[in-house]
């Protein structure tokens, strides 16, 4: 198992392979850093969530690094392609996919959640108000994914449940993609559509909890929605959780800088750490390549399955 530690050590090794002339000047190269998020959220809430932490790592990497929020998940692909975009956080999905189309991207750490566990669910969610008790009953009705490059609100969801006999394509009458998972848990709840496939860690940290933590979600008559007002028909198996990447092509002691400043970040400023969030993390997990080949597979297979339609 790798463990910081380990990375560490490595790190240090590197500092030693004829750093010091590029120490010198790396700051003249990259005198401002950009930090990219998938877009888990609306702009307001991404930059409440992790403008903290581009702050951390301004003071932890000593040159500015800027939170750049994107539009859609393959603007963070396309962005760490052209080398624009420095640092950012995937989704495992978006991550493989930027993996496959050549993108030159170093896996860093993942968060350990509160379960104990670095990975999560993708689920799918109903009114518990509905008749819908089983996937079945969702035969020929509207469904909200959220972005292609989404793993728990497309990808996943596309994987399990055509192993479970549900070719999504064919069982649901209209399937959309709403562009983040907050959007399309507000399509359900507005009813535009009929069920959605959403991101879960446990039973008291989903998208569902952060919305209603921040006031989100409210039912017709103004009051606020509980997550009993939610029924989950579906769940996926267990997926490794994405994880922050930095560009391959930094200078070396760059990217010690940067991969230290992860790793302290947990005990160095538990406020930024918890923000992200809210407070249900209990840890950062050194990940390498490896370990989303299970994540590549599911995609490569689900691109097959689709040129089959």
């Amino acid at each position: 198992m790798i463990t910081r530690r380990i990375l560490a050590a490595a790190a240090v090794s590197l500092a030693f392979l004829g750093l010091p002339a590029v120490a010198q000047d790396w700051k003249a190269k990259y005198p401002e850093l950009t930090l990219a998020v998938i877009p888990y959220e609306d702009a307001s809430g991404t930059n409440a969530r992790f403008g903290p932490l581009a702050a951390y790592l301004t003071q932890a990497v000593g040159v500015p690094v800027k939170l750049r929020v994107v539009g859609d998940y393959a603007a963070v692909i396309e962005g760490q392609r052209a080398g624009n975009i420095h640092i950012a956080l995937y989704g495992p999905a978006s991550f493989g996919r930027a993996v496959m189309t050549g993108v030159k991207a170093e896996p860093i750490v993942n968060s350990k959640h509160e379960t104990g566990l670095s990975g999560y669910y993708s689920v799918l969610y109903v009114p518990a108000s509905s008749a819908y008790k089983t996937v079945a009953d969702l035969k020929g009705k509207t469904l909200a994914l959220v972005d292609p490059n989404s793993t728990s609100g497309n990808q996943a969801p596309r994987y399990f449940l055509k192993r479970a006999g549900f070719d999504v394509d064919k069982h649901f009458g209209k399937v959309i993609f709403a562009g983040s998972h907050e959007k399309a848990i507000l399509a359900l709840v507005q009813g535009t559509v009929d069920a959605a496939a959403n991101h879960w860690n446990s039973q008291t940290d989903s998208v569902v909890t952060r919305m209603i933590t921040k006031g989100m979600l409210k039912k017709p008559d103004g009051t606020p929605m509980q997550q009993s007002d939610f029924r989950v028909l579906f769940k996926s198996g267990f997926l490794p959780e994405g994880p922050y990447t930095m560009l391959a092509s930094l200078p070396d002691d760059l990217k010690i800088r940067i991969r230290d400043a992860f790793f302290d970040l947990p005990q160095a400023d538990k406020v930024t750490f918890d923000r992200i969030s809210d407070g249900k993390d209990l840890d950062l997990t050194p990940v390498k390549i490896e370990d989303y080949q299970f994540i590549i597979k599911m995609l490569k297979l689900n691109e097959q399955e689709r040129k089959r339609i």
